[in-house]
């Protein structure tokens, strides 16, 4: 009966490296009902617009969470 989230401060990752946290994200995907990260919604934590935007991906008002 719960929604979850995951809200991170990302960024995008072009180095050699970046196959390890994508594959990590992938198999975190499965454990939340949305997962979002800074870089690809344009704001970053703690500005207020970032957990305004997760309650309505969500589909909750605030005082539900």
């Amino acid at each position: 009966g719960f929604r979850t989230c995951l809200l991170t401060n990302t960024w995008l990752d072009d180095s050699a490296g970046r196959s390890l946290p994508a594959a990590l994200r992938l198999r975190l995907r499965s454990h939340f009902d949305v997962i979002l990260e800074s870089c690809r919604i344009g704001m970053s934590k703690p500005d207020p617009g970032i957990y305004s935007y997760a309650l309505e991906q969500l589909r909750v008002r605030p005082r539900e969470v």
